[in-house]
């Protein structure tokens, strides 16, 4: 694993000479982020090496790389999910990857259910904590000492110094803000309301298919990370209504320019 990372570093080192500070995911239907940026490379992921491909709707499937704010920045425009048949080590597989080109803080963004009552349609969650209740870790398998510990530690998955900046660029632009936990499960499907329940109970406050794989091996490489979820349909009783993946991204690119301005603001 360790030569196909590498591999894919100098392949996109060399098709570039571009060194990042941050990298960014940009989840269903929030690949709008991209026009904030500067762009000095584009590249497809099916021209990295040992890349996986997007293979879901609203994920285009690109690496981007330029300015955003101050910052340099590269970002995967489009994800990869345990439920596309890919294993947690090559859903991953991008972040290690991130690492190697330089990148010291990583910034992720999904679109989420939200189980917690007090949340509507729409709302941004800055994640404070997750859950991980996918059915495997991606660090499972020999650890590999020169990427990171074999036990790392969670305690602070999610930055603080960064939540505290984005909660008050987001005071500062008049944006409110949810904060809470987000539990990532396999999916493809949506849950049912028994199982919203379920995750509730928990102590979930927002569920999705993402996110949580790429904090675990983030965090097992030294990464900082940060993470807003887009609440784009709501697992509460009474407010369940029946949901398509069509409809999440129509709420995801609605809300996303109260997403963009926040990310921009803090990389300055």
């Amino acid at each position: 694993m360790l030569a196909n990372i590498k591999n894919a570093a100098d392949f996109i080192r060399k098709a570039t000479s571009f060194e990042p500070e941050t990298g960014i995911i940009l989840g269903t239907g929030l690949g709008g982020l991209v026009n904030e940026i500067e762009i000095a490379h584009t590249l497809a992921y099916e021209n990295i090496p040992n890349f996986p491909l997007s293979t879901v709707e609203g994920h285009s499937g690109k690496l981007i790389l330029g300015k955003l704010g101050n910052k340099k920045v590269v970002a995967m425009q489009g994800r990869f999910h345990f439920y596309e048949g890919y294993d947690m080590q090559e859903v991953t597989f991008p972040i290690r990857v991130l690492k190697y080109l330089g990148i010291r803080e990583l910034f992720l963004s999904n679109a989420s259910g939200g189980v917690n009552p007090d949340f509507e349609i729409g709302d941004l969650m800055i994640i404070n904590d997750h859950i991980n209740h996918f059915p495997s870790n991606p660090l499972i398998g020999a650890n590999i000492p020169e990427l990171g510990p074999r036990f790392p530690d969670m305690s602070e998955a999610y930055d603080p110094e960064l939540i505290g900046k984005a909660k008050k660029v987001a005071h500062a632009l008049g944006i409110p803000v949810q904060e809470g936990v987000y539990l990532g499960l396999s999916g493809p499907t949506f849950e049912t309301p028994a199982e919203y329940k379920y995750m509730r109970v928990l102590g979930a406050d927002t569920v999705g298919m993402s996110t949580v794989p790429e904090v675990i091996v983030a965090r097992h490489m030294g990464i900082a990370c940060f993470a807003i979820s887009i609440i784009t349909d709501l697992g509460v009783p009474g407010k369940i209504v029946k949901i398509t993946h069509e409809e999440v991204q129509h709420v995801a690119a609605l809300a996303e320019k109260k997403m963009t301005q926040i990310m921009k603001e803090m990389m300055k």
